[in-house]
Order: C-alpha cells, then sequence, then structure tokens
C-alpha cells in the first residue's frame, strides 16, 4: 500500500464520523509490516469529554484484534486545507503501539492542500511508555 493509498484509506474512514458538534470530521488510517491496515475515525458526544479522537478509535480497534507492533505508517486527514496533527492524547496512544513493536512511524498529517511528513518521535519527544515503567 502506497502512501497515496493510506490517505485515501484515512479519508474514506473520515466520511464515517460522528461530529455532529464540531463538523470536523477526521479519518485515520494506520499501515503494519505485514501490509494490513486499519482504519478509525472521531466519534463525538454530547459529553464533549468523552470524545474519540481517530487515531485513539484505529489503535483501539488494532489492538482488540491482536496487533501490537509493525507499525510503520499513520495517515490523519481532516476536512480544511491545512495538515493536521494529532492530538497530545493520539500521539501518546500511538507512541504506546509504535513502542510495542519497536518502531518510530511516519505520520502523514494531512489537509486537502498539503501533507506534512513528520515521525512520531519528532511529535511527541522523550516519550514515556512501556519501556519507561522497566
Amino acid at each position: 500500500m502506497t502512501d497515496d493509498d493510506l490517505i485515501a484509506a484515512a479519508r474514506d474512514a473520515a466520511r464515517h464520523s460522528y461530529s455532529p458538534y464540531s463538523s470536523f470530521a477526521v479519518g485515520a488510517a494506520l499501515r503494519f509490516a505485514d501490509g494490513s491496515v486499519v482504519t478509525g475515525t472521531n466519534i463525538e458526544n454530547a459529553s464533549y469529554g468523552l470524545a474519540l479522537c481517530a487515531e485513539t478509535v484505529a489503535v483501539t480497534k488494532a489492538m482488540a484484534d491482536g496487533v501490537r507492533g509493525g507499525l510503520e505508517a499513520v495517515a490523519v486527514t481532516g476536512p480544511g486545507a491545512d495538515a493536521i496533527t494529532p492530538c497530545g492524547r493520539c500521539r501518546q496512544v500511538l507512541n504506546e503501539l509504535a513502542q510495542l513493536g519497536g518502531t518510530d512511524p511516519e505520520v502523514l498529517c494531512v489537509g486537502l492542500a498539503e501533507v506534512r511528513r513528520m515521525r512520531l518521535s519528532e511529535l511527541l519527544p522523550h516519550a514515556f511508555g512501556p519501556a519507561s515503567l522497566a
């Protein structure tokens, strides 16, 4: 799967967003070393603090299916022209999955007009993770 395919999967996931309060549909797609892709979308709640971000939904789906390593790339899309990055909580959730497999995935931050590429370690330097508890 190419990066363009991964971005398309994230955009497709965003179509399933439940975002009646913000109208800000976000999609995420995770690509693993075995070629599999897991997607997620944001799910809002009338009690705003209970909303789930697209990246967290995708990681939760992957882990629920037993995926514990091999995270190579993440694409995150939003509805605006500017590229969006994962929020702090999502960076931490992505880091947990990445550290379980010893990877530093590329994160494709996608807008309608641009794609920013960076490593997760750039988005979350000096991250706390499973190794921090050893």
